[in-house]
């Protein structure tokens, strides 16, 4: 590789992304992150293991094949995300189909094999081992493929993984079982080869298809924004520029019921904007000339013009973006159980493989003899209960936490979830239902509420909108309403048959989170006051989580006399005001005190929380931002499926822990056998099978682990 220029003055360091399919274990993230920077040019880079895309920084000189040699010097193959297709899942597809052509093989080889087993001898014996050939030299040919390639470029960057003693196994065996056959042996093993790589890809297929639930929230935060915007030109023409070709100082026209396309400064108009997106402020707040906007947010009111001041990667939308990628990298970086266990795997395999066949090569028995007893090592030793050990776990709790309406997005949540120690909550569409509810109607005559109904349903906005739900669900007619004018975060007015009547602020209530005033003609004005109730059995899973030793506590961007009753409530305590960045510190700040956080949240301003957590879950009505920035989603109103998701990672894994052990101790009783030339590959890989089998039955206990 080529040297790079030096940096020009005031040109700084760039960055690319790539999409990395063979990341598959922590020992993959330290080789990139650690090798990657020492090709000349490259100053670091950072792994995103849940969606397999690594970062690069780099000089700006350096061109994409230059970078892509980097990868392939360390034994990656590596595309740039742009031309990666998001969300992909053709691994999954590709191992779920060498799982099926293994599995069927597996069934009709076994079929051949029960009249060998059962005593056929010369000709018979001979046939139904070459049929058995027949049909496992193109099986294994077709299905070990993913561990050929992965051993192949392991070994040829002079590395070494999990595959390369799978591969070699299966090689062995498969070429000892054709030269038995051709040379009429007694024994082949070609059920045992095939068997094996059932077993090995049903794991495989598990663990990918939990990793493709975790999904990157980044782009859905990005559409949030409109996709362009109408500007209004020098010469008073009008033309619609898409969201990137609009640029500083330009003039936007904003239609009421338009979310903006780019961060900006109102210049003439006055109306209301709903920032819940960013803030997690429920009700929208009245904006008028000088005031500052942001993209993505909604013009609930009336037409604004606004002056462009940041558009494209610089919006506000945009940074918080970027922030939820970083903080997602943390989370990348966790290393799962199984990967773990699996750092010695390969080498500890290798070497009582190697020793067992200079062990008995040494005591005078033979090329084939010591060949059989490291092959029935290395099979015997192949990793099914410890590839099926965490997902098949996962696999089963992630069912029961479904039907208790809980969907859980990747497999190693349920690890982080058993490791939670501190519980971090959103307010707003969090621990309450995010749906503003009158308080204050019965005081109200029937009169007055036919024509309060009559003129809120004219208004979109949202607490006209709660006085209408309400005031329909208790059968009330509407009356009829004319002439109505509504002034953006002021109110609306309208004439009746009774006179004049309005809707207007209350800003005099300060005791009130929300509340507004209703007057018809001569009569007293009535306040009419509006709660956002909490979750139903909020309290009681708030006290589940402190039995489980997770102390609680609430970040909200809301203000802090929204926030205090609902604290109070619940005693719990509570932060205020904070934009999405100080949620990110502050989780940043109780990780760095040493505190596993659950956050819990729903909006794009939780989105960077969402991600920095050490796990994280939101309700099925969060932003499509929130939802995909979490490990879990939770259906319905209740709170309870927060309490159930940590009781189901605990219990999970208990199992986990129960499998490793089974796994250990099979090991510890079969592979000093295999090494005394006591077990036949076909016999190491029925014990292997069973070791499997059993992984897999007591994994499905989990079936009500969220019970």
């Amino acid at each position: 590789m080529n040297a790079p220029r030096p940096l020009a003055a005031g040109e700084t360091l760039a960055e690319t992304s790539f999409a990395v399919p063979s990341i598959r274990c922590a020992g993959c993230i330290s080789k990139l992150e650690d090798g990657l920077p020492l090709n000349p040019g490259i100053a670091g880079a950072r792994v995103n293991f849940t969606a397999k895309r690594v970062t690069v920084i780099h000089d700006p000189s350096l061109d994409m094949p230059h970078l892509r040699e980097a990868f392939q010097k360390l034994g990656f193959e590596a595309q740039p995300v742009d031309a990666a297709v998001a969300g992909d899942d053709s691994e999954s597809r590709a191992l779920l189909r060498a799982m099926a052509v293994a599995g069927f093989a597996a069934m009709n080889i076994m079929l051949l094999s029960v009249s060998i087993w059962s005593g056929a001898e010369g000709t018979t014996r001979e046939l139904f081992h070459w049929l058995s050939a027949l049909i496992a030299l193109p099986t294994i040919a077709y299905s070990a493929r993913v561990f050929f390639k992965s051993a192949w470029n392991a070994l040829r960057n002079r590395r070494t993984n999990m595959d390369v003693p799978i591969s070699i196994g299966v090689l062995l065996t498969a070429g000892m079982s054709l030269y038995e056959t051709a040379t009429g042996g007694p024994h082949a093993y070609f059920d045992g080869a095939v068997m094996l790589l059932f077993f090995l890809l049903t794991g495989r297929w598990l663990d990918s298809v939990m990793r493709d639930r975790a999904r990157d929230g980044v782009a859905a935060l990005l559409k949030q924004a409109a996709t362009g915007a109408l500007v209004l030109k020098k010469d008073g023409s009008t033309e619609w520029r898409a969201a990137q070709d609009l640029a500083p100082n330009m003039w936007m026209i904003v239609a009421a019921g338009e979310r903006l396309a780019a961060d900006g400064v109102v210049e003439q108009g006055t109306t209301t904007f709903d920032f819940s997106l960013l803030t997690g402020e429920s009700a929208p707040q009245p904006i008028g000339p000088g005031d500052t906007v942001h993209a993505g947010t909604l013009n609930v009111g009336a037409p604004v013009t606004v002056r462009v001041m940041r558009a494209g990667p610089d919006t506000a939308l945009a940074d918080i973006a970027r922030m939820m990628d970083t903080a997602t990298q943390s989370r990348s970086r966790y290393v799962r159980i199984a990967d773990r266990a699996a750092r010695l795997y390969a080498p500890a395999v290798h070497t009582l493989a190697a020793l067992s066949f200079v062990g008995w090569m040494l005591l005078g028995a033979g090329l084939h003899q010591s060949l059989l007893v490291a092959a029935a090592v290395l099979i015997i030793t192949c990793p099914c209960a410890l590839g099926l050990a965490v997902p098949a776990a996962q696999i089963v709790a992630v069912g029961a936490l479904m039907r208790e309406g809980v969907l859980v997005k990747d497999g190693s949540a349920l690890e982080r979830l058993a490791e939670a120690d501190r519980a971090v909550f959103d307010k707003t569409g969090t621990l309450t239902l995010g749906r503003p509810e009158p308080i204050d109607l019965d005081e109200l005559g029937a009169e007055q509420k036919s024509v309060l109904l009559g003129l809120a349903r004219a208004s979109r906005h949202p607490l006209s909108q709660a006085l209408r739900r309400c005031l329909e669900q208790q059968g009330i007619s509407a009356e009829q309403v004319s002439d109505i004018i509504e002034v953006p975060g002021f109110g609306l007015t309208g004439n009746t048959a009774c006179g004049i009547a309005s809707i207007s602020r209350a800003d005099g209530d300060k005791g009130t989170e929300l509340a507004c005033s209703f007057r018809l003609g001569d009569l007293p004005p009535a306040i009419i006051r509006f709660r956002d109730r909490l979750r139903p059995e909020a309290a009681a899973t708030l006290s589940a989580l402190n039995a489980f030793g997770l102390e609680s506590s609430i970040l909200s961007g809301d203000r802090a006399q929204a926030v205090t009753p609902i604290a109070a409530e619940l005693g719990v305590p509570a932060r205020t005001d904070l934009t999405p960045g100080g949620k990110l510190d502050a989780i940043k700040q109780l990780a760095g005190q040493g505190a596993k956080v659950l956050m819990i949240g729903d909006g794009l301003n939780d989105g960077p929380a969402l991600a920095a957590g050490h796990v994280s879950m939101a309700p099925a009505s969060a932003s499509d931002a929130g939802q995909n920035a979490a490990d879990a989603v939770w259906m319905g109103d209740s709170l309870a499926p927060v309490g159930k998701a940590i009781k189901a990672g605990r219990r999970t894994m208990h199992v986990v822990r129960q499998n490793f052990a089974f796994a250990i101790g099979y090991n510890a009783i079969a592979v000093p056998l295999a090494i005394m030339g006591r077990v036949t590959p076909l016999i190491a890989a029925l014990a292997m099978s069973g070791s499997s089998i059993i992984v897999i039955g007591n994994a499905l206990r989990l079936r009500s682990a969220a019970r």
